[in-house]
């Protein structure tokens, strides 16, 4: 494949109002992406986004992802953008599968297109299993959960600014995460309901979280606070999971949207 410093043609998406720039990069693959991250993502400077993605060919998926956080830094696995990139593939005629296998390096995912009248009203993706781990040595009690992707997820009376502007941030950093967490409070409204809001790794704060919501859902469960499937509610909408007892795999359902396309200029 050729790569190239000319103007990158990009889609904006959003799912549940986490949103990236997403960039056709089957033929062209731009050129230092984690540099491209950080001034697209600039919402002054650039166009403005929690990060980038890259959809890719690959040799043991139907698709790639490579997937930058705001900052530049290269994340595993985002539940969002999954979704957002099996709404991209199918309706901008890159396949015609209503179930895609997608690669990422948080291993293959299985994308689930619901398809009516050739639009993708929703994608649910099987996220795999969790692994799981309760932390007591911090200032908070907390149960990290993997996703393919590490999440620290904390239940709160009651989710406030200070929690997540102030701790979020120190959490991210703690040195107990050697390659730093996304930070998750979480507040049971009851054992189908949670609402949570989350500080992302290299981002900040975002309106949602698609492997947050699924982390807080695990540790939920397995605190004996909630059933194996809820609503989560975000800032951004809210996200359907379901944590399935015979597999273990967690289910991520969702939204996708598109919201603009554009040509960008690198610096």
């Amino acid at each position: 494949m050729v790569k190239s410093k000319k103007k990158v043609n990009f889609t904006k998406m959003q799912g549940a109002g986490n949103d990236y720039i997403y960039i056709n990069a089957m033929d062209t693959i731009p050129e230092n992406l984690p540099l491209l991250s950080r001034q697209i993502s600039d919402r002054h400077f650039g166009i403005g986004s929690d990060g980038l993605v890259a959809i890719m060919p690959s040799d043991t998926a139907d698709f790639r992802m490579r997937m930058f956080n705001a900052d530049g830094s290269e994340a595993e696995m985002c539940g969002n953008a999954s979704r957002c990139i099996g709404k991209y593939v199918y309706e901008r005629g890159l396949t015609d599968k209503r179930t895609i296998t997608l690669e990422t390096l948080a291993g293959i995912k299985m994308l689930l297109l619901d398809v009516e009248d050739g639009v993708v009203n929703s994608v649910t993706v099987d996220m795999g299993e969790p692994e799981i781990n309760i932390v007591d040595g911090l200032e908070f009690a907390v149960t990290a959960v993997s996703m393919g992707n590490p999440h620290a997820v904390i239940f709160c009376d009651e989710i406030t600014d200070e929690l997540v502007l102030c701790h979020g941030p120190k959490l991210e950093s703690d040195p107990v995460f050697p390659n730093k967490s996304n930070i998750e409070f979480a507040r049971i409204i009851d054992r189908s309901h949670i609402q949570m809001r989350v500080w992302e790794r290299g981002t900040g704060e975002t309106l949602a979280c698609g492997t947050g919501a699924c982390a807080t859902l695990v540790a939920a469960v397995v605190n004996g606070l909630a059933d194996r499937t809820a609503v989560v509610h975000l800032l951004g909408g809210d996200l359907e999971i379901r944590w399935d007892e015979n597999t273990n795999h967690v289910y991520l359902k969702g939204g996708a949207e598109f919201v603009a396309d554009g040509n960008y200029y690198p610096l």
